[in-house]
């Protein structure tokens, strides 16, 4: 079942993001690699600033999240996370499925150029990869991130058509 979090899943949601992070540890940067890879605060101050999770549930626990964020324009997909005992195994992809249809215009991603899994997954659902002139515009534009993170990021983007009033 894919839901709304909740103020009461920000612990599950903190203990999801830093165990299926650990997949980095290694591949990024090691001078961007921290543990816990995403501490409470920022997870919290993620949020304030307009992140809203959806969770994906299996056994009344939450094994899946991800996040949407409308910034400008565009909205973003944020901090898409699977337990690690629960990849390969069609989380994410109902995941974000379930937000794409929730998001009208542009949508936009960002994750570590080194973690091609990721990149191949957004792939996969209809992204497509932006040039690196594109990109440094686009996350100085939609994200807060370090330029270090910059540095060794990608973005993908996706265009969703305004979908059709009902009754045509």
């Amino acid at each position: 079942m894919i839901r709304p979090c909740t103020a009461s899943d920000v612990p599950d949601i903190f203990t999801i993001v830093n165990d299926a992070a650990r997949a980095y540890q290694g591949v990024i940067p090691p001078d961007r690699w921290h543990e816990p890879y995403m501490p409470f605060e920022e997870l919290r101050e993620e949020i304030s600033r307009g992140v809203v999770f959806w969770g994906y549930e299996e056994d009344r626990r939450l094994v899946g999240i991800m996040g949407m964020q409308p910034v400008k324009d565009v909205t973003l997909i944020r901090h898409a996370y699977v337990k690690t005992a629960m990849r390969n195994h069609g989380v994410g992809g109902q995941l974000l499925n379930h937000l794409l249809e929730r998001i009208e215009g542009k949508i936009l991603v960002g994750t570590w150029q080194a973690a091609g899994w990721a990149v191949r997954f957004y792939q996969k659902h209809g992204f497509q990869l932006v040039g690196t002139a594109v990109k440094d515009r686009l996350l100085s534009t939609y994200w807060q991130i370090p330029e270090r993170q910059m540095e060794t990021s990608v973005v993908l983007v996706c265009n969703r058509p305004r979908p059709l009033s009902a009754g045509g």
